[in-house]
């Protein structure tokens, strides 16, 4: 059961935000966001119960890095803080979407955009 739309928590990042997570090593820059988690069961039961985020709120689609390497995230909102260091993403994908990093956040590329 999916709960109604008007529950549902607001996002708080904007696409083109670089962003952290709250528990784990990494960071990303926001390229989509779901309003309530939209990934599949099997996806969400790999998480250890006890750090399990609730389904009803916003989940974060990431270009992002950690030290070894650059990937693609799924992160709910409970689990992410601004990523105020000012420091650009090192992400391979980040120039097909973006198109340009102002110290804050990166600009959406305007063919990406609707």
């Amino acid at each position: 059961m999916t709960t109604p739309a008007s529950f549902i928590p607001e996002a708080r990042f904007a696409i083109g935000e670089v962003v952290k997570h709250r528990l784990l090593d990494f960071r990303g820059v926001v390229f989509d966001v779901d309003p309530e988690f939209a990934n599949s069961e099997e996806w969400y039961e790999a998480i250890p119960e006890q750090i399990r985020p609730a389904k009803d709120q916003p989940f974060y689609h990431l270009l992002a890095e950690n030290a070894e390497s650059s990937y693609v995230a799924y992160v709910s909102q409970q689990n992410l803080v601004p990523d105020e260091d000012g420091d650009e993403v090192d992400h391979p994908a980040i120039n097909g979407l973006f198109d340009g990093f102002d110290g804050a956040r990166y600009r959406l590329r305007p063919q990406h955009r609707h």
